[in-house]
């Protein structure tokens, strides 16, 4: 990474003693540790309480929502701390360049302090973790949830659920279930005890990343540091797995740690954790083929890799089944891979240039939205054909980096990409190697632009109060206004992304502390 001013090499020995560069590291970790306080402040007024929660009748929570004054200053908090947080990762990557001893020790800290205040904050950016709630009820109450919406239980919008969940059949697998059914009926569907606990159940997986994310980075001869950096401090990490909770955390920490266990020529386990994996969301069903490749080994014959994936197929699936037939639901789950949720997000590459073919479309006189739709299936369709093509070529190379990019070809040219689906990914290409060129450079830009989004896009205000401008306006103002002083102005950050010019975009920079290993797994 670029340093201020004059840029230092961007790989080798690091000057100055290692005490000096987590002193000065810490004071990254300090002003992270701020702006998640900040966060946690701003959420009391505009996170997403649920309409049945104690929290609605406090004293406290009441003068912060009703005082339009107090509802900006919240709204200011929440979008300012997000930006510092920002910032703070961005100084920790620079201050750690070069990557000396104990610099996984200080990212670690980063993580755990950045993360401690959104552990009690007010759920922010989403707030489907009250549908996690729905969905526990439906499995208490004997339905199936899918097949039933949460709108077929009583009170259940008092319990804090977008109404987009009223009639929408749960995507996740049983496992979840499982897990939502177990806070349900601890909590008796208390909100904000069940927040706490599938917040909980996420920070395992916050864990588990934060365990096995640099073992398979050292595996590929990539800093384990930097790698964690990358990955897990990054803010959206944070926010999107510990302040909204989202079991998206599980999902990828046990899929991490699969990878790794297939990798260290452990396949059973490496196939049980994907399996746990695929039972909270079915997405990471496409790693299984990748963790049979492992499994067959080196120099293994076609026939060999047949049998292989098809006993992996065998075990994952046949769990699964067994799993599903314990509660009654079956492969239920699988509706969600068979059946996509229709429409598209405006700024994935699938909607954006869907768009672009629509309007040509009617400015020709066809049928815009006809070949729209056909343009998206096309790029759907191309993610699968890549995912065979991985799948096949390459030999013994570089499987768990060829996982990757089949994970992320399906995530990015889908039509709908939610903020936290790059996480989804980013482990994996993070301990494959991410070069500090271009590659590094769109991960900044990318954390950025969803941290941007969600701090303008998911606020609650009680539509009761009269708000001359309305704070998705104020935090959209800020967050511009701080990102741009952040590319522009401030002179610690804004060589990030001009460092070197076209060269430093485009040239053969290796990751720091990355080896080219032609046969890692």
């Amino acid at each position: 990474m670029s340093a201020s001013g004059p840029a230092a090499p961007p790989a080798g020995p690091h000057t100055g003693s290692t005490a000096t560069v987590e002193l000065r590291a810490h004071v990254a970790v300090i002003q992270g540790f701020v702006g998640s306080l900040m966060m946690f402040l701003g959420s009391l007024g505009t996170g997403w309480i649920a309409n049945g929660s104690p929290m609605v009748r406090h004293p406290l929570v009441i003068e912060l929502r009703v005082n339009v004054w107090d509802v900006y200053t919240c709204t200011v908090l929440l979008t300012v701390g997000a930006m510092l947080l920002i910032r703070s990762w961005l100084r920790l990557g620079q201050r750690l360049r070069g990557w000396p001893p104990g610099s996984q020790r200080t990212v670690v800290t980063a993580v755990i302090a950045w993360s401690l205040p959104l552990l009690f904050a007010v759920p922010i950016y989403s707030r489907d973790v009250y549908a996690y709630i729905g969905q526990g009820r439906l499995m208490l109450a004997g339905k199936d949830p899918y097949v039933e919406g949460i709108s077929s239980l009583d009170n259940w919008f008092m319990l804090g659920a977008d109404p987009e969940w009223a009639e929408a059949r749960t995507p996740y697998g049983p496992y979840f279930l499982w897990i939502a059914a177990g806070v349900v009926r601890l909590t008796n569907a208390q909100p904000d005890l069940s927040v706490m606990l599938f917040r909980l159940a996420a920070y395992v997986g916050v864990v588990l990343c934060m365990v096995y994310v640099p073992k398979l980075a050292r595996l590929h001869g990539v800093n384990g540091a930097r790698a964690l950096w990358i990955a897990v401090a990054n803010p959206l990490f944070l926010i999107s797995f510990v302040a909204s909770a989202h079991n998206d955390a599980l999902m990828v920490g046990l899929a991490v740690a699969g990878v790794y266990a297939a990798a260290r020529k452990h396949p059973l386990l490496g196939i049980l954790l994907v399996t746990g994996s695929i039972g909270i969301k079915p997405i990471t069903i496409l790693l299984l083929p990748f963790i049979g490749l492992l499994w067959a080994g080196k120099g293994a014959s076609w026939l060999r890799r047949f049998v292989i994936w098809a006993a992996t197929a065998l075990i994952s699936f046949g769990l699964l089944a067994l799993s599903g037939a314990v509660d009654g639901l079956g492969l239920g789950w699988a509706w969600a891979l068979l059946d996509p949720t229709p429409g598209y997000t405006g700024y994935s590459p699938s909607g954006f240039l869907g768009q672009q073919v629509e309007r040509v479309g009617d400015a020709l006189g066809l049928d815009g939205g006809g070949l729209a739709g056909g343009f998206r299936r096309l790029l759907q369709g191309s993610a699968i054909l890549l995912v065979l093509v991985l799948m096949f070529v390459g030999g013994d190379r570089k499987i768990v980096r060829r996982m990757a990019v089949a994970f992320a070809a399906v995530v990015l040219l889908s039509p709908i990409i939610q903020p936290w689906y790059i996480l989804w990914l980013l482990p994996l290409l993070a301990a494959t190697g991410i070069k500090d060129n271009w590659q590094i450079r769109i991960i900044y830009v990318v954390i950025t632009f969803f941290v941007v989004f969600g701090a303008q896009d998911q606020l609650s205000v009680w539509p009761f109060i009269d708000l001359s401008v309305s704070v998705s306006q104020v935090a959209f103002v800020i967050a511009v206004a701080f990102t741009l002083y952040l590319a522009l102005l401030d002179r610690r950050t804004r060589t990030l992304l001009t460092h070197g010019g076209w060269k430093g975009w485009f040239g053969p920079t290796p990751a720091h502390g990355s080896t080219d290993l032609r046969w890692a797994p």
